[in-house]
């Protein structure tokens, strides 16, 4: 090898494997601290990519399980008060059976039929009271169904029945203003009372079984997020068992260049002895 003083070869190429022990230590660096091998397109831009359109995907399920929430919410709000409208309608038809016994004197036929219109209010002010952020499936205010998200991308939908449990309406039929003040009216909101309570106890159940289907939904959800970002990490995610062993080698390929580029340097200094006398 030719030794000159303009040109010194070991020295350069000593330098060019330092620089390229020192980018190799970066890239290192970079995925222990953030734990990721692919951090952006430039890194894998496929891979990158693809990730990318898993994040959008998972961020979607968010929204859809932010409208699920909500749904379970709904439904467990109208399920407690359509049971607490179920007990007072058997509380109900147990004055109104009282009120039939032709024994009974005035006083204590005028007790129970109080004892009956305050119940009918305590049903009034329970279907008032089912509401959960603005949506009230019981007391006849929402005239259609409420859809909540089922998917990412919002082509598909879960139904919550909106059951209008209103004094008077089709499914409870017995009037806000009804009476039992004599034998004959117990008599005819018996009948109406049974039906009454038939009808509820079916809407309740058709409740039911949705908030249980949306509570299933909602849990696959929730499962299918967690593959996803399985999956994500699968593709980026650095293993830092690997990276901190390459990260202690390359720390000694870096002192071990750096020694070399020294030695190269000096190499231009045995041309000095070289005209020693």
């Amino acid at each position: 090898m030719t030794i000159g003083v303009h040109t010194n070869q070991s020295a350069l190429i000593a330098l060019q494997n330092l620089n390229k022990t020192n980018d190799a230590m970066d890239g290192v660096q970079g995925r222990i601290s953030t734990g990721l091998k692919v951090q952006g397109a430039k890194d894998n831009a496929s891979v990158w990519g693809i990730a990318q359109a898993q994040r959008a995907d998972i961020g979607a399920l968010s929204a859809v399980k932010m409208s699920l929430d909500r749904a379970t919410s709904v439904s467990d709000v109208a399920l407690t008060a359509g049971e607490t409208v179920s007990d007072l309608l058997n509380v109900l038809k147990e004055k109104v059976v009282a009120a039939m016994d032709p024994s009974i004197d005035t006083a204590s036929r005028n007790a129970l039929d109080g004892d009956f219109k305050a119940t009918l209010k305590q049903i009034t002010q329970a279907l008032t009271n089912a509401s959960f952020d603005g949506a009230n499936l019981l007391n006849g205010s929402l005239t259609t169904n409420i859809r909540f998200l089922a998917n990412a991308d919002a082509n598909a939908y879960i139904t919550l029945s909106v059951k209008n449990l209103s004094l008077g309406g089709s499914i409870l039929t017995v009037a806000a203003g009804a009476s039992i003040t004599t034998a004959t009216l117990a008599t005819g909101i018996l009948t109406q009372l049974n039906a009454s309570i038939a009808n509820v106890n079916q809407a309740l159940g058709d409740i039911g079984a949705q908030s249980k289907q949306i509570e299933a939904h909602n849990s696959f959800i929730s499962k299918l997020t967690d593959v996803l970002n399985s999956g994500i990490g699968n593709l980026v995610d650095a293993d830092l068992a690997k990276e901190s062993a390459r990260l202690q080698a390359l720390q000694v390929q870096q002192q071990l260049g750096a020694q070399a580029l020294s030695i190269a340097n000096q190499a231009p200094q045995i041309v000095l002895k070289l005209f020693q006398g």
